[in-house]
């Protein structure tokens, strides 16, 4: 079958103990361009890992023996792997967040296989940039002079607003929730509400807007935001 033009093929583990959801994530994998492997023993998953040396990881959290989140640990202690977890409770969210595990993405079951695969292609995509322009090439973070620019047109931002644009920047497609935020802005780690999160990223949002940047900053409902373009 021939790849679609708009992504590079690879090599995805799955590692799913539901064999249905394996075998349907497979085909949508293969219709895609993608070769494949499962697993569905978490016990199994880091010498799969080794044998095949997948593109990308999709990766259950219930597993048996072997849950998702010390797989994604071990995962990450030996490789840059992408690796995209995949949850059927919403409240493991925060923990994939709060624990800070290296996951690149997560998806919340049930699922279209379709948003999987786009998901996939997106993950690769940003995984398979070089590293030197993958903060993308028309924004300049100058760190030592807490100044940033967009096509050379200085952004007027607080000290806060200039932190939180470093932080999310710095890892684009990653989600982060309000308190990782929080933790990052205030030095004095001084007590703030979600909603001081919220009122900068809303004047942050004003500011890239005037320089094109607006659609930048995305919301992630009931979690937080990411940086996105």
């Amino acid at each position: 079958m021939t790849a679609a033009p708009d992504h590079v093929p690879g090599h995805i583990l799955i590692v799913e103990d539901e064999p249905r959801l394996a075998a349907v994530l497979g085909e949508y994998l293969q219709a895609a361009g993608y070769t494949h492997g499962w697993v569905a023993d978490g016990a199994e998953a880091m010498a799969a890992f080794h044998a095949q040396s997948p593109d990308l990881v999709l990766l259950d959290v219930m597993l048996p023996n072997r849950d998702g989140m010390t797989i994604c640990r071990d995962l990450r202690a030996a490789s840059a792997v992408p690796v995209i977890m995949v949850t059927a409770r919403v409240e493991e969210i925060d923990r994939l967040l709060g624990l800070e595990i290296g996951a690149d993405d997560y998806i919340c079951k049930p699922f279209s296989p379709r948003e999987v695969i786009a998901r996939v292609q997106v993950v690769l995509r940003r995984h398979r940039h070089d590293p030197s322009v993958a903060l993308l090439p028309t924004l300049v973070i100058d760190e030592a002079a807490c100044r940033a620019s967009v096509d050379g047109r200085a952004l007027d931002l607080t000290q806060v607003e200039f932190r939180l644009l470093r932080t999310l920047a710095a890892a684009p497609g990653r989600v982060y929730s309000r308190e990782q935020l929080m933790d990052r802005l205030y030095a004095d780690h001084r007590i703030v509400t979600d909603r001081t999160v919220d009122s900068h990223v809303k004047n942050l949002r004003r500011k890239l807007a005037e320089v094109g940047g607006e659609e930048w900053l995305r919301s992630v409902y009931g979690v937080g935001y990411r940086f996105e373009r």
